[in-house]
């Protein structure tokens, strides 16, 4: 298969080259290619004529958006246009990643595919647009929404909390009131290779690490997988206002995993024991 990766030097783009590596793979990221140039797009899709598509390209600093909404409804929106429209006009699939935050996040229990988006921030509202757009202007898509991402290289959350526990700190304050699904960028991409070879399957899916946890849970068991000393003290989110707003719960279910008999993605537990074992870093 013939596969094109936009933002292919993104840390799920880097793992996404690893992991394809029996197909054809051709990487459109900066400065090459630009996704925000409709006309650039559509000549590239035409030119490399990709099976498939993997949209990986976004804006993804959730502050950064808040202050340059304009930047990040060009990026994640008419970017996605651009892109859906390509594919469309030249046969190929989309498969679009996009996030936990197009969700308001202040539901008491995961949400699944079928309940309905209402993003509070700048990034969530511009990728949710750009959802709709991908539905309307490419029917052979299929959106794939993913939340709190580590992955080979970063930036993440984990590296974060690494690069944080350099002996300097005697302690480190963590969120502890907010909970979603910590993600490993190696099972989203063996589950987008799932998919890939269903091409029967359209719409939305979500593709998170099962079971959940806090950010302070989740960076008490960096620190113990990777066998670092560091103390903890749990905090709030108020303690640590952002000029973007965080969702209390950032947890998804996989729900149409299992309605279409689907593997399931893997525990978080289990998915970063791994990927701390192949982390060159540490």
């Amino acid at each position: 298969m013939k596969v094109m990766i936009t933002g292919g030097k993104g840390q799920l783009g880097r793992t996404l080259q690893n992991v394809l590596v029996s197909n054809e793979l051709y990487i459109a990221d900066l400065p090459e290619h630009d996704v925000t140039d409709a006309a650039a797009v559509d000549a590239l899709v035409a030119r490399v004529r990709p099976d498939a598509v993997i949209h990986c390209a976004a804006k993804t600093q959730v502050d950064a958006c808040e202050t340059d909404p304009e930047g990040a409804f060009r990026l994640n929106a008419a970017a996605s246009a651009n892109v859906a429209m390509a594919c469309n006009r030249h046969g190929a699939r989309l498969v679009a990643i996009s996030t936990d935050y197009v969700f308001g996040g202040d539901s008491p229990s995961p949400y699944d595919e079928f309940d309905p988006p209402a993003p509070r921030t700048v990034y969530g509202k511009s990728k949710w647009a750009g959802e709709q757009l991908v539905r309307e202007l490419c029917p052979n898509h299929l959106i794939v929404r993913i939340a709190w991402l580590y992955g080979q290289g970063g930036p993440s959350f984990l590296h974060t909390m690494l690069s944080l526990a350099d002996g300097s700190r005697p302690v480190l304050k963590v969120v502890s009131d907010q909970v979603g699904n910590p993600t490993s960028c190696l099972a989203v991409a063996r589950q987008l290779v799932v998919f890939l070879a269903h091409p029967e399957l359209g719409g939305t899916f979500h593709a998170t690490c099962e079971g959940e946890a806090s950010w302070f849970e989740f960076a008490s068991e960096i620190f113990r997988l990777a066998g670092r000393r560091q103390a903890l003290q749990p905090c709030t989110t108020a303690e640590f206002p952002r000029p973007a707003p965080r969702p209390a719960n950032s947890r998804l279910d996989n729900r149409r995993l299992r309605l279409h008999g689907l593997p399931p993605m893997p525990d978080w537990h289990e998915a970063l024991e791994e990927f701390l074992k192949t982390e060159k870093f540490l």
